[in-house]
């Protein structure tokens, strides 16, 4: 009961107010979710409408919903599978998850690792060149957003 009361107030406070870029919304059931975010502006996912998935524990809000993006993004913190590596998405110890952070916290941190990069814990190691060689990577993320995530 927890869970939809608290699940019903966040989604209401994200349609009324939702973080600039994004929006979420519910795809059938209370627990199976869908949100989208812009690609920021000057990073190279600009213009580009990202879709994502949610799916919303049990447990939570004391274990933290699984997000995935389900649009292909060239970034070396999210696999091919779409699957994001950011601390606050996982348990403690290895994780910053709490139950004081919300679907929105969650998305908005996405959209700040979507322009900032954390190439010291990359999923995807062949796309470490962001630390390396950014001009190649900047390239690459430009194309993919035009060839996947475009308007």
């Amino acid at each position: 009961m927890q869970r939809a009361s608290r699940l019903t107030r966040e989604l209401s406070l994200l349609a009324t107010e939702p973080p600039p870029g994004i929006t979420c919304w519910q795809n059938g059931q209370l627990d199976d979710l869908r949100a989208q975010i812009l690609g920021g502006l000057d990073t190279p996912y600009e213009k580009g409408i990202f879709n994502l998935e949610i799916i919303v524990p049990e447990r939570y809000p004391f274990e933290p919903p699984k997000i995935r993006f389900l649009t292909p993004i060239y970034h070396p913190n999210i696999d091919s599978a779409g699957r994001i590596c950011l601390d606050v998405l996982k348990l403690p110890p290895k994780g910053a998850w709490r139950p004081s952070l919300n679907i929105s916290t969650l998305l908005t941190s996405i959209q700040l690792l979507m322009a900032e990069p954390n190439p010291d814990d990359p999923l995807m190691a062949d796309i470490v060149q962001y630390k390396y060689n950014k001009q190649l990577f900047l390239l690459n993320a430009r194309e993919w957003t035009k060839k996947y995530a475009g308007q």
